[in-house]
């Protein structure tokens, strides 16, 4: 009696078939897994913290130094390198501070610096003596040093606007011409032009 034969093994060709899309399935199963895994620990996708990464650089890169020349009635006079958010009190601490004779009162210690601008600190009734300084028969305001009364004989020229007037001065610090008027609110070209004649810097 003949035995029975073996089963023969499947085609070569059946086998790799099988062997791939179990290698596929394999593959979809760990990806899936690792998707899964990241959820639950709440990663981010990789790419949005490098992005803002990248941005915040990009903005520090932006922002420079800023150069001031300190001058005045400071125990050192110079030219110092501050950061770019500055305000005139880092100016006078890096120029060693002010001296007994300063006038505190005449400079904005709150200002922000700009980049390249020089700082004087008068010495105590300068600000008098340089509003005094004007050519004989020049009866026009100086409009850094004066006062609300003096402000408001200018024409068309209020309390409230004379209020106006100082407060940007004091927060941006000396009108380097009269027609940074214009940034005063309230002030246009029409009031400007009839003030330009009875005032200076």
């Amino acid at each position: 009696m003949a035995s029975p034969q073996a089963p023969s093994p499947p085609p070569l060709r059946h086998r790799l078939r099988l062997s791939l899309g179990a290698a596929v399935v394999l593959g979809l199963v760990v990806l899936s897994a690792a998707v899964g895994l990241g959820i639950l620990r709440g990663q981010t996708p990789p790419t949005e913290s490098v992005s803002l990464t990248d941005d915040d650089e990009a903005r520090a890169g932006s922002t420079g130094e800023l150069y001031v020349h300190v001058l005045g009635a400071v125990a050192a006079p110079g030219l110092y390198v501050l950061d770019p958010d500055a305000r005139l009190v880092d100016a006078l601490a890096a120029a060693g501070g002010t001296t007994d004779v300063a006038d505190l009162a005449a400079v904005n210690l709150a200002r922000l610096l700009e980049d390249g601008e020089q700082i004087i600190v008068p010495t105590v009734g300068a600000a008098a003596a340089e509003s005094g300084a004007a050519p004989p028969g020049d009866d026009r305001i100086d409009l850094n040093n004066a006062d609300q009364a003096a402000l408001e004989t200018l024409p068309r020229i209020g309390p409230a606007l004379a209020a106006r007037i100082i407060a940007w001065r004091e927060e941006n610090g000396r009108f380097r011409s009269v027609d940074d008027l214009l940034a005063v609110p309230g002030i246009g070209e029409k009031l400007l032009a009839g003030i330009r004649d009875g005032a200076r810097v």
